[in-house]
């Protein structure tokens, strides 16, 4: 009998256990969490926060009893793994105030992202907050709620989540981003700028480019200081992105890879034998350009977590053929998505690219309930294989149309291809001239 132990019960360490557990119903399969919560949720920490969801429990899938009864798999909370041996093939756990060892043949290192703290004077001090777990929804409410005025540093996804929540609270704040714009590491200038006037409209003090440099305080942090002034505050929100938690991978001798998450291979196999990893704490293989990155998401994750688990009990059977990026995020009615290469990363891989952006209609001009919506399309000049895309507008159906374009992206389309799609028409889902396919010509620059 084997026995599978997977340390971090989210996406992908939830994912490998159930899998394991399918594949091979004779398999002792145990999944180890932190936390309180497994199968959790934190891209739903801003709606609990804010109170759309109205506890931050609702952001599990599965209790740990329910996971344990319906799939058969132990599970431990708030259980810490402090160490493990590989070549003894035991992992230390440690629980209160006790420590146990536990073997294992198959083990699977799940432990996901933990905040970037920049090394900036006074990052220590309280007040300065950070989002991670759903665990912590609580506790970072508490600490809002009693705010009247809030700094977010970071105006990446958590950060214009946190915009609008912090709109709906009724509280003053600051969003400081270094860069000039909005989401740098995933919308071009061009489109970054639709959705920065989208919030400047709704009330958000953007300070783009604006490095913050200082944290002052005693005991709490009572003032933001940048480059260009300082700033009274009672909260601080650090959203300056995640890096991938890699502690105890390391501990185990796994290799990193270039991007500083665990280097696995199509199969999540470390270069450690026996030793898998899969989620935000692991590397990812780009399908576009074929190279190493690093980019931390759910379904990704969730993915990954299968192929981990299911080659834990069956011995490569399952392959993971990497990804294209695709993201999706909103502020208020305002839905943002991404798929592939932005113009800015394609310009600095080496890329010739071409590049269309468009404004289009989500309905046929005669019916009701119409939005506008905005998709950039990005391909490579000499051959026309589209690279990547944009698309903002104020429908969810946004996000269908980033789905289309990465199954595009990942599968090697040219413009015409995406021209020549046959994407579904009726008038009150879609013009007869498909947002996309408008881009597609436009982007033709006449050929079609």
């Amino acid at each position: 009998m084997v026995r599978v132990v997977v340390v971090g019960g989210g996406a992908a360490g939830a994912s490998a256990a159930a899998r394991a557990r399918r594949l091979d119903p004779s398999a002792e399969v145990l999944l180890i969490e932190r936390g309180s919560m497994i199968t959790h949720a934190p891209c739903g920490m801003p709606y609990a926060i804010g109170g759309i969801v109205k506890s931050h429990e609702e952001l599990m899938t599965y209790t740990p009893e329910e996971f344990e009864k319906e799939r058969n798999i132990k599970v431990m909370i708030n259980t810490e793994v402090v160490d493990v041996d590989a070549d003894k093939k035991v992992v230390v756990v440690k629980k209160g105030g006790s420590e146990e060892k536990i073997p294992w043949d198959k083990l699977v290192i799940a432990t996901g992202a933990k905040p970037l703290v920049p090394r900036i004077p006074g990052v220590e001090l309280k007040g300065i907050l950070t989002m991670r777990h759903p665990d912590e929804v609580p506790h970072l409410k508490g600490h809002i709620d009693k705010a009247k005025t809030v700094a977010i540093v970071g105006g990446g996804y958590i950060g214009v989540e946190m915009a609008e929540v912090l709109l709906e609270l009724g509280k003053r704040f600051l969003l400081f981003e270094m860069f000039d714009q909005v989401l740098p590491a995933a919308l071009d200038p061009d489109v970054a700028g639709i959705v920065a006037e989208e919030m400047k409209t709704r009330g958000v003090e953007l300070h783009l480019g604006e490095k913050v440099v200082e944290f002052r305080g005693v005991e709490h942090v009572n003032k933001v200081v940048t480059e260009k002034g300082e700033y009274q505050v009672d909260e601080v929100i650090l959203a300056v992105g995640v890096r991938p938690d890699v502690d105890l991978a390391v501990r185990a001798g796994a290799k990193l890879g270039e991007t500083g998450a665990v280097y696995v291979n199509e199969y999540m196999e470390t270069t450690v034998p026996d030793v898998y990893a899969a989620g935000d704490v692991a590397e990812k293989v780009h399908r576009v350009t074929g190279r190493r990155v690093w980019i931390p998401l759910a379904p990704t994750a969730n993915k990954e977590g299968q192929v981990a688990g299911g080659n834990a009990v069956r011995n490569r059977i399952l392959k993971f053929p990497g990804v294209v990026g695709t993201a999706v995020t909103k502020f208020y009615n305002l839905y943002i998505a991404r798929t592939g290469l932005s113009e800015k990363d394609a310009a600095q891989l080496g890329f010739k690219t071409q590049s269309a952006l468009i404004k289009a209609r989500t309905k046929a001009h005669y019916m009701p309930g119409a939005e506008t919506v905005h998709v950039k399309l990005i391909a490579e000049e000499s051959t026309g294989r589209i690279l990547g895309g944009q698309i903002v507008g104020k429908s969810p159906v946004v996000a269908s149309y980033a789905d289309i374009l990465a199954v595009a992206v990942q599968s090697g389309y040219t413009v015409s291809d995406l021209f020549f799609s046959d994407i579904g028409y009726m008038p009150d889902t879609a013009p007869v001239w498909h947002p996309l396919i408008v881009a597609a010509r436009v982007l033709s620059r006449g050929k079609l």
